[in-house]
C-alpha cells in the first residue's frame, strides 16, 4: 500500500511539503529565482533603513511550518552582500521544524560609509530546507581518530594557507 509518501518522508512528486501562511498584507510565498536553486528567497514586507554598521530585524510577513527532521537555515542573499555589504547577524539563523511565529531576518549593514535602504517586496535572504538528524549523544572516555587525520586539531588545522 503506498501512502504517497517513501521512506525519506517526501511526496511521490519528489517535492517536500511546506505550509505557509502570509501574516502581513504583501506578503510573498518564498520562491526560488532559478529552477533547481537551493534558496527559496525570502522578501520584506517592510522598509528599514540600515545606517553604517547598522542592524535592523526586517520581517517577511509569513511563518512556515517546517517538517520534523528537517530544518530551515537563512542565508545571506550574496549579491545583497557583493553589492552593499549586507549580510545577517546570525548567519546561517536556524528555523527549528517546531517554530511557527513570523520569519525575521536580522539584517547588518557591515559597509563603513553607505546606508542601505531595504524596500518592501525586496528579497533580503534564502531560505535552505536541510535534514536534520536525530541524534543520540553518548559520553566516552576518548575519542576515535578523525578520519582526516586532524585528531584534535583546531581552527586551522588542516595545514591549507
Amino acid at each position: 500500500m503506498n501512502s504517497g509518501m517513501n521512506s525519506d518522508r517526501l511526496p511521490d512528486d519528489h517535492s517536500l511539503k511546506v505550509p505557509f501562511r502570509r501574516i502581513s498584507p504583501g506578503a510573498r510565498m518564498p520562491t526560488r529565482a532559478h529552477a533547481g536553486d537551493a534558496g527559496y528567497d525570502l522578501r520584506s514586507v517592510e522598509a528599514a533603513s540600515l545606517p553604517p554598521g547598522g542592524r535592523a530585524l526586517v520581517k517577511t510577513g509569513i511563518s512556515v511550518a517546517i517538517p520534523p527532521g528537517y530544518a530551515g537555515l537563512v542565508l545571506p542573499r550574496s549579491g545583497l552582500a557583493a553589492r552593499h555589504g549586507v549580510s545577517l547577524v546570525n548567519t546561517p539563523g536556524l528555523i527549528d521544524s517546531g517554530y511557527r511565529g513570523e520569519i525575521q531576518v536580522p539584517l547588518i549593514n557591515h559597509d563603513r560609509e553607505a546606508a542601505f535602504e531595504v524596500e518592501q517586496g525586496m528579497r533580503i535572504a534564502q531560505l535552505l530546507l536541510v535534514r536534520a538528524a536525530d541524534a543520540a549523544f553518548t559520553e566516552v572516555d576518548l575519542l576515535e581518530s578523525g578520519t582526516d587525520g586532524r585528531g584534535e586539531g583546531g581552527f586551522g588545522s588542516s595545514g591549507a594557507r
